[in-house]
């Protein structure tokens, strides 16, 4: 990732300017999330259900498959709320933490299911308006005697959805305002409607022996609550994704499942098993309220067309992200501009409304509908695999505000997977060829990026099968502190290495070291000292390696292990050491710290209150200079350390010091705003000086504490005698923690991630 610069320590959200006249929750996410849900399945397949499966067995379906739906909905509010979600949907969701393969192997996939589904949507609107029998307050008429052509009407309704895509997406969405007042009036038609004249109500009696299995009609079920990547594929133009994206999302769930759930408690009470399973019937407008009967087929009409508005919406914007991403081809660029102060991606529209008008040609679409079915449900299950894994590794920068447990996320896979095979095995066959296959293409290319994705994390919790894959260079996304806790021996200096391992967490590689001096060289012996220290540390429950290496000097030598540890990329970036407070050796340390600084890794020093210890851990100061390298890095130490048991019920005090009154106000609303975002709980404190020297300050502030972070200049000229001065600075301190972060790596990206 590219790191920010500049001086300000504190960031601003660029991006809400952008997005300042970005659609809303209602408007971009919930409308076309549930107006897919409640669509054709509804109208003319649910009494079909209710049918085959009974009340009691059409409720369990229901629960089922909203039950996936939802844990695929919690996926997506947890990765939704860990970063801002731009244009592209569940692509950009899916490439920003499985990689751009997986991403734009299931992103192209979708693309083509969504530009493809327009044509199915509008080809079930015009066979619907071609066959239909009207009947209003007593009159009826057949549209059949109109002789009107199935095919001519898909394309003039093809045509006029991707008009209305491509003048604007805020229109369309107001056009699918009036769909849903359609659709609501539907059912209340139904809901106040009456039953079928001389038949005995279906929740009287048991399905017929003819019923289809459960299972099966199931099948035929499912895809009815599909319908969430509607909205979430208009994260691009949403005002504030972050809180749009759960919030519609869930709320379009829940509304679906409340709606399934009352309907075939109504059909199941107005008509008979056989009534329901007849194509021939419509139950819903033949119960509804009278003279309303009509409405029905405005529902149907309104649930195809909000389908085909909501995929013409959603297939462009991928496609933009796609071509913005370099997934494409670079002779496909132009894909990626935007037009207009939202942005819409207008050339992404004609290119889709393309494909959509040639599928219209073609007609029959019923051979690869399944597998566009199929490329639906592998976004799914694919989102549901993004958001376990990125919650089982845990990676600082994953920090969503809406966390969800990765075990839930896997259910949510396994039921896709489960839902996949058992519609149709065949189709899920060819879509997971097909999307393979994308992904094989895509790795070949060998293409770059400018974030980090999962796969770092991945490949460290595999390290004796992936240890070649590990990339050479950190990125942000996956950064935590793989430690080398210069020690010596372990007995003496517990708190360092306990330290240690509430920043380690046993999620990242950590050493304890002893450096043993030359006269002492004895290579078993060596060996026998290694061993010691790592069976001290697996009874005092510390999962650690042991080093031991031997040098003339000390100091020497741990600079030494510094610079030769390790194993490939597979090296300590964080160099945990204890103070020395000897006066005699104290130029010695100076001159390990700066070559230690100069090797490119972090440098934490422990300055131990040997009375005090850790206190109470209760409380943690972070002394705040801002989102420079040694701020952000203690912030995440400290963060790091207060998800350890022993210090889960700490605090953080994010302290800053201002010079007056009058720079305290804006300084505290910046804090305030910036802990906010952070996704830390942190407590924000401004300190006005008003002259006091900050030793000072300091000693009044953190006297109370149980552990201080304070930053460390990075070694200069006469860096023995500024060490000194710090010394004396905490000397009457609580135990502190000094940080000096390593040059030129970006730490404030993986808080601001």
């Amino acid at each position: 990732m590219k790191s920010s610069s500049g001086t300000n320590p504190l960031p601003t959200d660029s991006n809400s300017a952008a997005q300042a006249t970005g659609l809303g929750t209602f408007g971009g996410v919930f409308t076309p999330s549930i107006l897919t849900i409640l669509g054709v399945i509804m109208y003319l397949r649910f009494g079909w259900v209710v049918g085959n499966a009974g009340l009691i067995g059409t409720l369990a379906i229901v629960t089922i498959s909203t039950a996936i739906t939802f844990l695929t909905a919690l996926s997506v509010c947890a990765i939704a709320t860990d970063k801002v979600v731009r244009a592209g949907g569940a692509y950009y969701m899916i490439s920003r933490s499985l990689g751009i393969e997986t991403g734009g192997a299931v992103g192209i996939s979708l693309y083509f299911a969504q530009a493809v589904s327009v044509a199915l949507y509008t080809i079930g609107f015009a066979e619907s308006v071609v066959n239909a029998k009207i009947s209003i307050f007593g009159s009826s008429f057949n549209l059949q005697s109109w002789g009107l052509n199935q095919t001519y009407v898909a394309l003039i309704i093809t045509i006029l959805v991707g008009i209305l895509a491509i003048t604007s997406a805020e229109l369309a969405i107001k056009a699918q305002y009036f769909i849903m007042a359609a659709i609501a009036i539907s059912l209340l038609a139904f809901i106040f409607g009456t039953p079928l004249p001389g038949v005995e109500p279906q929740w009287l009696s048991a399905p017929p022996e003819t019923a289809l299995p459960f299972w099966t009609v199931f099948a035929v079920f499912f895809p009815a609550v599909t319908g969430i990547m509607a909205g979430v594929n208009m994260s691009g133009d949403l005002k504030d994704p972050i809180k749009s994206l759960p919030t519609g999302t869930l709320a379009a769930v829940g509304t679906g499942y409340l709606i399934y759930m009352i309907l075939p408690i109504f059909m199941a009470m107005r008509a008979d098993s056989a009534s329901l399973i007849d194509p021939d019937v419509f139950v819903m407008q033949e119960t509804a309220f009278r003279g309303l009967g009509f409405t029905m087929l405005l529902g149907v009409w309104g649930a195809t067309l909000s389908s085909a508005i909501g995929s013409i919406l959603g297939a462009p914007r991928v496609l933009q992200a796609l071509a913005r991403d370099g997934v494409l081809p670079p002779m496909f660029s132009w894909l990626g501009r935007g037009h207009g102060a939202n942005d819409e991606p207008r050339n992404g529209t004609l290119v889709s409304l393309a494909i959509a008008i040639a599928a219209v040609g073609v007609g029959d679409l019923n051979l690869i509908a399944p597998i566009l079915s199929m490329f639906f449900l592998t976004t799914y299950l694919v989102l549901n695999v993004s958001a376990g894994i990125e919650g089982f590794l845990q990676s600082p920068s994953f920090r969503p505000s809406f966390r969800v447990h990765w075990s839930l996320s896997l259910l949510g896979a396994i039921g896709c997977l489960w839902v996949m095979f058992l519609i149709n095995a065949f189709a899920t066959l060819c879509a997971a060829i097909i999307v393979s296959g994308i992904y094989i293409w895509l790795q070949r290319r060998e293409l770059e990026t400018t974030w980090g994705d999962v796969r770092r994390g991945m490949w460290m919790a595999l390290i004796s099968q992936g240890i070649f894959q590990i990339e050479e260079q950190e990125d942000p996304k996956n950064w935590r502190p793989h430690i080398l806790v210069l020690s010596g021996a372990p007995q003496n200096r517990m708190p360092l290495i306990e330290l240690a391992d509430g920043f380690s967490h046993n999620r990242s590689l950590m050493t304890v070291s002893s450096v043993l001096t030359s006269g002492s060289r004895d290579l078993k012996r060596q060996q026998k000292m290694e061993r010691t220290i790592y069976e001290y540390l697996r009874k005092k429950g510390i999962r650690a390696l042991a080093r031991v290496v031997t040098a003339d000097d000390p100091f020497e030598g741990a600079v030494k292990l510094v610079e030769t540890y390790g194993l490939g990329p597979l090296v300590p970036n964080t160099i945990v050491m204890g103070d020395s407070e000897r006066p005699e050796s104290r130029a010695a340390f100076c001159n390990a710290i700066a070559e230690i600084h100069a090797s490119r890794r972090n440098l934490v020093i422990f300055h131990e209150n040997q009375q005090q210890g850790f206190g109470f851990r209760r409380k943690i100061d972070v002394w705040w200079g801002g989102m420079q390298a040694n701020g952000s890095l203690m912030l995440l130490l400290a963060y790091l350390l207060r998800t350890d048991i022993n210090w889960n019920n700490a605090k953080i005090y994010l302290k800053l010091v201002v010079p007056n009154q009058a720079a305290a106000a804006a300084a505290k609303d910046n804090l305030n705003n910036f802990s906010q975002n952070l996704r830390i709980d942190v407590i924000p404190q401004v300190i006005v000086a008003d002259g006091r020297p900050f030793d000072e300050i300091l000693q009044q502030s953190s006297g109370n504490s149980d552990l201080v972070f304070l930053g460390m200049a990075a070694p200069s000229a006469d860096f023995t005698g500024y060490y000194e001065k710090l010394q004396v600075r905490v000397a009457k301190l609580p135990s502190t923690v000094f940080v000096l972060a390593a040059p030129d790596f970006a730490f404030g990206e993986v808080l601001t991630e």
